[in-house]
């Protein structure tokens, strides 16, 4: 009767192990530009693929403070922000990230919403990123 119990218990396991590795989200081959946060080991592969744009969405002294090499600062508080993204390229892959990750969700959205949906956010925000920071 216990080994009947072990190996139901056993086989429950193995069950839960492979439901929950099914429904994990796997970080593996190219990063998808689908408008969704990811790691900063993920947002760093991003950066580095060739003809994305960087886009800090912070204020213009959070950006001055220190960003990303290369990063565009457009703020999405600014009342141009909308203006600005309707002059990016549509078809365009984005970065883009802010102090938290709160931010740039937003500006995610409103950038879906003007066109632009090939983009990808850092979960964190910068204060996730350990890679170069710029001042200036």
């Amino acid at each position: 009767m216990i080994s009947i119990r072990r190996g139901a218990l056993a086989a429950t396991a193995l069950v839960l192990a492979a439901t929950l590795a099914a429904c994990s989200p796997t970080e593996s081959g190219p990063v998808a530009f689908d408008g969704e946060h990811v790691s900063a080991d993920r947002f760093a592969e991003a950066v580095a693929t060739d003809g994305v744009v960087v886009i800090d969405v912070r204020t213009p002294e959070e950006y001055a403070e220190g960003h990303l090499p290369d990063a565009v600062n457009i703020d999405v508080s600014a009342s141009t922000f909308d203006s600005e993204v309707a002059g990016l390229d549509p078809e365009g892959e984005y970065a883009v990230y802010c102090r938290s990750g709160n931010r740039s969700g937003v500006a995610i959205e409103q950038m879906a919403a003007g066109g632009v949906e090939h983009t990808v956010g850092l979960e964190g925000g910068i204060g996730a990123w350990s890679g170069d920071v710029v001042a200036g």
